[in-house]
């Protein structure tokens, strides 16, 4: 089975390789990990006796950052390592203030893994969500390091759980403590014999919690909505296939309701392409700069324009507070991006079908404060619903608010148990 797990590796380091000669996202991975152990080996005495975190993303590095910021609350001098397996994660957190050194996890060999233990010497390691690497993880348990799942969740249909997942369970039994959202994932692990298990919940709660009370500004944002009475409908991190229910929606409500969009793509074609969809759009960077030079119809004035496009990253969790109703993109491909960064606003969240394996939007539904639709005539029905009948909007943003506020303390509950071996 190990041999079956290394050559698996290998094959798909081999696929990335082959891909990165075609596809710019897959160059970025190759290329993000060229002179991976020189930095790391530069880095070493500063790294040792390190808090390490694991992320695959950004979405689970935000899930891990309410844990990591409150460790260095308290232990200020604790060098951190973080560790990303996606190019996006990486470009988007590599200048983390709290972290001592960001970088890319190194191939999930023998060879690989005790070569890190040995330049770092990890103190405790948190493995954020999904993240799952036999070797990494057997040799960090060979080594009596203690290894945490964070907000982990597990559905039946994973290897965990089926007859040929023994190397997976494996891994499980690798973890010293594993922390999961739910008590179902508690129960499919206790039928395989995972006693190890606290309930926990979900430290983007927290996130999201602390995001929100900050209460940030955003001026561009702020003089978008002030301009107007108008309704405003904040669209995170829209996909194609949202972006046309939308656009269709808004351009025939433009007198009705204005809308800042955030596309997932910020590809300038891409944003180019919006900008002449929507009615009277202002693109974000031309407001940023306003000596830049651009032909009119790639921007108007604030004052007047019906579409914000948000052609900058970083933004989207506090462009929430500026809308009356949110969508959340991605529902209408492999599943919706975060909706508790809406819902912390206290927003009604809107979002496509492709929603089963996120927890959060199932209790946003069952809280009355998420709405999920499969066509435009379901957008068009729900959005006029919430936005024609006060009653009903002001009842889904209370919903919204209180689905978050009912939820947050994972990261005290996770701190509580695990401070031993991390102190």
């Amino acid at each position: 089975m190990r041999l079956l797990i290394d050559l698996g590796t290998a094959l798909y380091h081999t696929g990335i390789r082959l891909a990165a000669l075609f596809l710019p996202k897959a160059r970025l991975w190759v290329n993000g990990r060229k002179g991976l152990w020189q930095r790391l080996e530069a880095r070493s005495t500063e790294l040792q006796g390190c808090l390490w975190m694991h992320c695959a993303s950004v979405g689970e590095f935000e899930q891990g950052r309410p844990i990591l910021e409150a460790i260095k609350t308290e232990r200020p001098e604790l060098p951190i390592l973080i560790t990303f397996f996606s190019p996006s994660g990486y470009e988007a957190r590599k200048h983390f203030a709290l972290a001592t050194h960001v970088d890319y996890l190194p191939a999930d060999s023998a060879a690989h893994a005790q070569r890190l233990l040995h330049l770092v010497q990890p103190r405790a390691v948190l493995f954020i969500k999904y993240e799952f690497w036999y070797r990494h993880l057997h040799a960090l348990k060979a080594a009596n390091v203690p290894t945490f799942l964070v907000s982990a969740i597990f559905r039946p249909s994973q290897p965990f759980f089926r007859w040929y997942g023994r190397a997976h369970r494996s891994m499980l039994r690798c973890f010293t403590h594993l922390f999961v959202q739910d008590d179902a994932s508690r129960r499919l692990l206790a039928n395989i014999g995972i006693q190890n298990v606290t309930i926990s919940g979900d430290t983007r709660f927290d996130r999201v919690a602390a995001i929100a009370a900050q209460s940030e500004e955003l001026a561009i944002a702020r003089d978008f909505r002030a301009a107007s009475s108008t309704p405003v409908i904040v669209a995170g991190s829209t996909w194609p296939a949202d972006e046309d229910l939308l656009v269709n929606y808004l351009t025939a409500r433009s007198d009705a309701v204005r809308s800042i969009l955030v596309p997932h793509e910020l590809s300038e074609r891409h944003v180019v392409d919006l900008v002449y969809r929507c009615a009277k759009a202002v693109r974000w960077s031309t407001l940023e700069d306003r000596s830049t030079s651009h032909p009119p119809e790639f921007g108007t004035d604030v004052s007047t324009a019906r579409t914000l496009i948000v052609d900058r990253m970083g933004h989207l969790s506090r462009l929430y507070r500026y809308a009356d109703i949110a969508y959340v993109g991605g529902g209408f491909g492999s599943g919706i991006h975060n909706t508790l960064e809406a819902a912390a606003w206290g927003k009604p969240v809107v979002f496509g079908p492709n929603h089963a394996r996120f927890a959060e939007a199932k209790g946003l539904i069952a809280a009355g404060a998420g709405f999920s639709i499969r066509n435009e005539q379901e957008l068009t029905t729900v959005l006029d619903r919430l936005l024609n009948d006060a009653t009903t909007l002001r009842k889904a943003s209370e919903a919204a608010r209180s689905y978050v506020i009912n939820n947050t303390g994972a990261t005290s509950r996770i701190l509580q148990a695990a401070r031993p071996a991390l102190y």
